[in-house]
């Protein structure tokens, strides 16, 4: 008798667990969230190259970046479709749920020999000034601690050459005449922040 209640109680066990895996994968905004993680990390800290790791950005940040991309004010052809007709509602519980979301480093190896020079860089250009001394970010500046090597060279560099602007122009203004080089060792610099 012990045993079949036993047997009996791991079906149901099966059962409620097999429920609730579809219950999950039938919600939006878990559907949702299993979009953006397949290349953005299923934390929301990105392995994929080029690509940004959301985990831990503010989130007035994302809502503003989740918004010009919808609107189409901040071209990403990548994104185009995935943000294409998302209600503010959803923006804003995407943003947040990011947000709260535990930052790791990336999986790229840092160049230490280039990190004395960033980190003169990163004073140089007052880079703590808006994004914070741990380069946390805040409001609507995104945190750079952490980030992608190759995505923060990529935007610094689209920043510099006037190919990537949002409501706010000051980086594009900050990274004017910045070296290719530079722009590496900077990167290195922020992304290896803790």
């Amino acid at each position: 008798m012990r045993r079949s209640r036993t047997f009996s109680f791991a079906i149901a066990a099966a059962l409620c667990a097999s429920a609730a895996t579809q219950l999950r994968a039938a919600d939006p905004f878990e559907e949702r969230l299993q979009l953006c993680g397949a290349c953005h990390g299923e934390t929301g800290n990105s392995r994929m190259e080029n690509t940004p790791s959301l985990a831990g950005q503010p989130a007035l940040f994302l809502t503003n970046q989740l918004i010009l991309m919808r609107e189409r004010l901040r071209k990403s052809e990548v994104m185009a479709p995935f943000v294409k007709g998302l209600k503010d509602e959803e923006i804003i519980a995407l943003s947040e749920h990011y947000a709260k979301a535990t930052s790791e480093p990336s999986d790229e190896p840092v160049d230490p020999a280039v990190l004395s020079r960033g980190r003169e860089l990163a004073q140089q250009l007052y880079c703590a000034s808006c994004h914070l001394p741990g380069y946390e970010g805040r409001e609507q500046m995104p945190r750079l601690a952490h980030q992608r090597i190759d995505y923060l060279m990529q935007s610094m560099q689209a920043y510099r050459d006037g190919t990537r602007s949002g409501i706010d122009t000051s980086m594009n203004g900050v990274m004017v005449g910045v070296s290719d080089p530079d722009i590496r060792a900077l990167a290195h610099y922020l992304a290896s922040r803790r």
